[in-house]
């Protein structure tokens, strides 16, 4: 399996213009340096390629027609309302792209979290003309029906986020995301760190069914398992990525829990509610109670220079830029890796106060 890293300096570009992005197609071990910035600056991307052999999918092997994504109509199907900061920032970086690429017509829809919905989203913006789609899976697996639909109709599907279960360069072309697993793992780092080595752990689990909730936990705990004997995870339960979910399950597991020294989110959101009901508790998140979590929202990121979390891993959902950058390259005939992967960012109380505005 083949892949491509990109690795910003804080976040990808949110305009589509701004950014030339090498995704595969030809052999590359050495690193590409753009100077350029958002609003003209000069704010640095660094673009580094894996070793690639050319091999990936390609127009040809995928079996569609060749068009024009300047007068083509796109799709964009995103998983979770736009009230999360993530979603809103991943669907405002598609609109931006799309704007900035030219493309005729970008029908946005969300289903809202509801499987069956994202199902009926994608086969309705086929039969309104979609000519490429870019998806946001709300779970790896069920969406076998629209990539069915889009497959028969001869419409390319780039999933962004979370990566589906189905068969790349076949059911779709390639995922457009972070390295979940990754992630874990410096979630791990950060929490020895902020620990000093010594803590008892409880995990608040992401939404099930997903590769983003399975990788992020089996990174932190392999590398707790590998490398942090002081750590012990005492407890897991799914918070579901919502806020009002981490606030409940907090409350529960201090409870039942109530030696609990540090809590692993695998989202801010569920985070910040752990901080509200850590404080309920009588207890005090970011001192007595260390928190760590993976997005990098700018209220967590507030919260880090507040004192109640104390390290957040950045999750990258800028991927306007990157979707366009692939969708044309695979138009031009190169190979497109199986996985495309941002390696994303870290926010702790040394960079957080100086960095807040990168945060989305």
């Amino acid at each position: 399996m083949t892949r491509t890293t990109f690795l910003p300096k804080w976040r990808m570009l949110a305009a589509a213009g701004a950014v030339s992005l090498a995704v595969g197609g030809c052999t590359n071990t050495g690193e590409q340096t753009n100077t350029t910035g958002e609003d003209g600056g000069d704010d640095q991307q660094v673009v580094k390629e894996t070793e690639n052999t050319g091999e990936g999918c390609t127009l040809e092997e995928y079996g569609v027609e060749k068009i024009d994504l300047e007068n083509a109509v796109v799709g964009f199907s995103q998983s979770e309302p736009d009230t999360a900061a993530f979603r809103a920032a991943e669907t405002e970086s598609i609109k931006s792209a799309a704007e900035e690429v030219g493309v005729e017509k970008l029908i946005v829809t969300n289903a809202n979290a509801e499987l069956p919905k994202q199902i009926a989203d994608i086969k309705n913006m086929i039969n309104q003309g979609a000519e490429f789609l870019i998806v946001a899976p709300i779970n790896s697996d069920g969406l076998d029906p629209a990539l069915d639909a889009a497959k028969k109709a001869g419409v390319p599907v780039l999933t962004i986020d979370r990566k589906v279960t189905n068969t790349p360069c076949e059911d779709y072309i390639a995922f457009l995301g972070s390295d979940f697993y990754e992630q874990g793992q410096r979630a791990a780092d950060a929490m020895n760190e902020a620990t000093g080595g010594e803590g008892k752990v409880a995990i608040l689990l992401g939404s099930s069914g997903n590769n983003v909730t399975e990788e992020r936990n089996a990174g932190f705990k392999d590398q707790v398992e590998a490398e942090y004997p002081g750590l012990e995870i005492v407890a897991e339960q799914t918070g579901n990525f919502a806020r009002d979910e981490g606030q409940a399950v907090t409350e529960q597991l201090l409870q039942s829990n109530p030696d609990i020294t540090a809590i692993y989110a695998h989202n801010d959101e569920m985070a910040l509610g752990a901080v509200t009901a850590v404080k309920a508790a009588g207890r005090d998140p970011g001192g007595d109670i260390k928190i760590v979590s993976i997005d990098g929202t700018a209220n967590a990121v507030q919260a880090i220079i507040d004192g109640d979390i104390n390290a957040v891993i950045e999750s990258n959902p800028r991927f306007g830029p990157l979707a366009f950058e692939t969708a044309q390259k695979f138009y031009n005939g190169e190979a497109i890796p199986e996985d495309v992967i941002i390696e994303d960012d870290e926010y702790n109380s040394e960079n957080a106060e100086e960095n807040l505005d990168e945060a989305f």
